[in-house]
């Protein structure tokens, strides 16, 4: 067991947390909102810190996951930041999605302060954080990763060294982009389907054992259906990510014409006051109606 710290207790990393301290890991919690710390303790044990830098002192691992690349900062960099109190050889762990150059940069700091850091976004949404079955797609040094790894253990079901530094972010890139033009095609699919006069959940239960199948079908179909979003990833945190992969493709010379257009859905749907529907909330666009 390990003496570890947290940062970051939102709808993801609040219960990530709490993993840690199931499976008996010392946790030291920091939030912005100092009442949500007292209230993690309350249920879990440990301790919390006013300050980032508090919260790693001393620790083995200091693991956040906050909202995008300045949050990252705040939480890492300066006097009252995390790499201001941690202890040479101790791990940085940030599963924070956010862009692969905040990584690289975050990378080097660390290791002119003799610190290891791990870029480790998530995918599994908030259920995979609650049930402790996320996977982690991960970027940095091989012994940063080995050390790092056996922690993360405690809310993953998947947890892999995609590359150097920046991997794991750019990985989640790849998982983004693909989400998106899944959950087009399935909201188009279901739209046509009411169109055309069918049942949609019996369409669904024929086409979901064959090739159209996807865990956003099978997770999200039903309450597409219901016209219920309030599930899951939200459209304003979505268009972040993709705004982060489409930056990145300018870069890269990568051409990503249906995330950019799907992005552009995804801002039709927050001018419905969407923005914190769940990403399957594109088939609401289609009739112009939340239901």
């Amino acid at each position: 067991m390990s003496e570890v710290a947290f940062l970051g207790l939102g709808v993801m990393g609040y219960p990530m947390a709490g993993h840690l301290a199931r499976v008996g890991h010392t946790v030291v919690v920091y939030n912005r909102t100092a009442a949500k710390a007292s209230a993690w303790v309350g249920g879990h044990g440990g301790a919390s810190a006013a300050t980032p830098r508090e919260a790693a002192a001393g620790r083995d691992l200091v693991l956040a996951c906050v909202g995008n690349d300045d949050d990252l900062r705040s939480v890492v960099l300066g006097p009252d930041g995390a790499f201001a109190g941690m202890k040479p050889g101790a791990v940085f762990v940030d599963h924070t999605t956010a862009s692969a150059d905040v990584a690289r940069e975050l990378h080097a700091e660390a290791s002119r302060l003799g610190l290891g850091f791990v870029d480790a976004p998530v995918s599994g949404g908030q259920a995979g954080a609650v049930n402790g079955a996320l996977t982690i797609m991960c970027g940095g040094e091989e012994s940063d990763f080995a050390k790092a790894e056996p922690i993360m253990a405690a809310y993953a079901k998947s947890c892999r060294r995609m590359g150097g530094p920046g991997a794991g972010q750019l990985t989640k890139m790849v998982n983004q982009i693909c989400i998106a033009g899944l959950v087009q095609g399935l909201s188009e699919g279901l739209h046509f389907a009411a169109r055309a006069g069918l049942d949609r959940q019996l369409v669904v239960d024929v086409i979901s054992k064959g090739a159209a199948q996807s865990w956003q079908m099978d997770n999200r179909h039903k309450t597409m259906i219901a016209d219920k979003f309030d599930f899951g990833f939200a459209v304003d945190w979505m268009r972040k990510d993709l705004a982060i992969c489409l930056d990145e493709a300018r870069r890269n010379g990568a051409t990503l014409p249906v995330a950019a257009l799907v992005d552009q859905f995804y801002s039709d749907v927050q001018a419905m006051d969407g923005g914190r529907w769940d990403t399957s909330s594109l088939i609401a666009r289609l009739s112009k109606t939340k239901g």
